[in-house]
């Protein structure tokens, strides 16, 4: 699984703060979430200090999501995939997003699923680079340290009363994560849906 992934990233770290940090940004382009809930796990065990694993966190997050508007950027050079979109509604989907950045990136930083689409239009259209950036910032700031907040309880729970099965209570909580979030994208499709 991805979180036993994470995990031995973390262990082959050993106690290397550099290597720690770079364990955790790789884990994020790897699963975000389930890099946070591991990150969290470390420092429950005290393999990790809080301070690296937020930053570096932070730090993966953020360089993945800008990666997203990179690429949505550069697909905007390629002619055929550029001719897919006409100059109208381009230049619509650029007004619209142009005074709503913070507001869309914020939004589908907490919505799962819209990430990918809402960054790479973000960047195919040319939003404002300096306030996508900024609203990255914040939206992960917010988001990841809720999801590491929460996990370190966990952890905290998991190892009290779980022991050496604790891993096993983690990789249930990521699956939890990551079927929630289809879930609620599921459900979301569905009022979207029935709205149009």
């Amino acid at each position: 699984m991805l979180a036993n992934t994470i995990a031995s990233l973390l262990a082959r770290a050993g106690h290397s703060v550099l290597f720690q940090a770079g364990a955790i940004i790789l884990g994020t382009f790897i699963l975000e979430d389930a890099a946070t809930v591991v990150a969290a796990m470390q420092v429950q065990d005290g393999e990790l200090s809080t301070q690296v694993a937020l930053a570096a966190l932070y730090a993966g997050i953020v360089l993945g999501d800008l990666g997203l508007y990179g690429l949505g950027r550069m697909s905007a050079h390629i002619a055929w995939i550029a001719r897919q979109l006409p100059p109208h509604r381009h230049e619509a989907i650029k007004a619209w997003i142009t005074g709503r950045v913070f507001k869309v990136v914020l939004i589908s930083r907490f919505l799962p699923g819209l990430r990918l689409p809402t960054y790479t239009t973000c960047g195919f259209v040319g939003a404002d680079i300096r306030r996508f950036t900024l609203a990255a910032v914040v939206a992960t700031s917010l988001w990841t340290s809720l999801l590491f907040a929460v996990s370190l309880r966990l952890g905290g729970f998991f190892m009290e009363h779980l022991g050496v099965w604790r891993w096993a209570g983690v990789a249930g909580f990521v699956v939890f994560i990551l079927l929630a979030g289809r879930a609620a994208a599921a459900a979301a499709g569905v009022q979207a849906a029935r709205r149009s």
